[in-house]
């Protein structure tokens, strides 16, 4: 075993998150990181840099890019139309004030599930969020981990979810977005109650210690209650027109997600035209959109060109060969392996990029089904992934809400990780005791 080899690789994971959180620049930080696991593994600078690191970037930039960009300008165009505004406010309404706090996470969980991604989904209910949490008056660093959990955990995992959480796997294992779907959505199930259920015990503990809502300068609250805006089942209509398509066959074969994405989108510009508003052009609205999916995308190509670089040295192959062994079921060591390197590549969708190709043939050549392989992989995938230097947790804490990792991220650290591993856990004892199981 090599064991320098590992040290260094595990070094390299550690110092990934120090550095993220002590707010170092994303590129900066990875090739600091990829220089680590070189100098531990004696690899090449330039082939480890040139072939490659660069080859796990531009594979998965080349993959997903269309996938990316068709959730932004979903997003985009349900935000512009009011779309996402109408669904939002409808749960609110449904749910009462008492509980409002609730609607924040389902009205992101719908809009995940309906194929936007998950930052933008966050931006879209961030000011009807701010206005419930003012209201209640809701310390603001319960925020973050709020808007995480709704947009990146049990609506984005879940069977027939219209995400690249989904989309890796199936392209994989040549299996649907529905794999697995009695199970997966038991485990959903679980991560949505009981992250609910410790949301609301963390916010009473937090008043009853004097936490409360402060305002500040920045802080916009022009209310829209008047606002005209189109009748939920039509904001609706688009995400459910999306997730019908994924999810059927034409010809034997699967419709290309990015082609339904982008479908549902222009449904929403046309279905919701006269609710657009008139203020944000579409040239404008298209070209936000698109220099956010490149952002975005990027920045996962930047740290799976890092898990590209670890997955390439004989360490790494060690450690797998470690969590193959682990005891009790075969589909522990599953989740584990890949949450591991989900969480390593501080990514689920970066994680799944590199663990599905090393992971998922392994475990259908030992006889467990696609299916089952699918979603364990998928629900894992939404555990470790949500540490302190996910892109996605950088940007809702520090970039959207204004906040510190100090402040924020337990919360966050319990509702993204703590209660979505457990969640996986109780799928693979499902799918342990009923491999039969749909």
């Amino acid at each position: 075993m090599n064991t320098l080899g590992i040290l260094g690789i595990v070094l390299a994971f550690a110092l990934l998150m120090f550095l993220i959180m002590r707010n170092l620049n994303l590129y900066l930080t990875v090739f600091i990181c990829v220089a680590v696991v070189i100098i531990f593994n004696a690899l090449n600078p330039y082939d480890t840099f040139k072939e490659t690191y660069m080859a796990g970037f531009v594979g998965f930039f080349k993959n997903y890019f269309l996938l990316f960009l068709a959730g932004t300008v979903l997003a985009k165009f349900m935000d512009i139309t009011n779309g996402a505004r109408s669904i939002a406010q409808t749960i609110i309404k449904s749910i009462g004030k008492d509980w409002a706090f609730v609607s924040v996470p389902i009205a992101c969980a719908i809009l995940s599930y309906g194929g936007v991604s998950a930052h933008v989904g966050a931006f879209c209910v961030f000011a009807i969020a701010l206005e419930i949490w003012r209201e209640a008056d809701l310390p603001r660093r319960a925020l973050p981990g709020t808007l995480f959990f709704g947009v990146a955990t049990f609506g984005m995992i879940a069977p027939g979810a219209v995400q690249i959480h989904n989309a890796v796997p199936a392209t994989n294992l040549g299996t649907s977005y529905m794999a697995g779907a009695v199970v997966g959505f038991i485990s959903i199930a679980f991560m949505g109650i009981a992250g609910i259920a410790y949301l609301k015990f963390w916010l009473d503990n937090a008043k009853k210690k004097g936490e409360h809502f402060i305002e500040r300068a920045d802080d916009d609250f022009t209310s829209e209650e008047n606002q005209n805006l189109p009748p939920f089942i039509i904001a609706l209509l688009p995400l459910i027109i999306c997730i019908v398509l994924v999810n059927i066959k034409i010809g034997g074969n699967s419709f290309p997600v990015e082609a339904a994405v982008f479908i549902a989108a222009l449904s929403a510009l046309g279905l919701m035209w006269k609710y657009l508003d008139k203020t944000k052009k579409l040239q404008v609205s298209f070209q936000e959109a698109l220099t956010t999916a490149i952002i975005s995308v990027s920045n996962t190509c930047c740290v799976v060109g890092f898990g590209s670089v670890v997955s390439s040295t004989d360490a790494f192959q060690d450690i797998v060969k470690v969590m193959l062994n682990i005891p009790g079921p075969r589909l522990l060591s599953l989740l584990i392996g890949t949450t591991v390197i989900c969480g390593i590549c501080g990514s689920a969708s970066g994680g799944l990029g590199i663990a599905v190709p090393i992971l998922g043939p392994v475990y259908t050549q030992m006889g467990v089904a696609p299916a089952i392989v699918h979603r364990v992989m998928s629900l894992s995938s939404s555990a470790l992934d949500s540490l302190p230097h996910n892109g996605v947790v950088v940007t809702i804490t520090t970039g959207l809400c204004k906040e510190t990792h100090r402040d924020s991220y337990p919360l966050t650290c319990v509702l993204s990780v703590v209660i979505p591993f457990i969640g996986s856990l109780i799928g693979v004892i499902l799918f342990t005791l009923f491999p039969g199981l749909p």
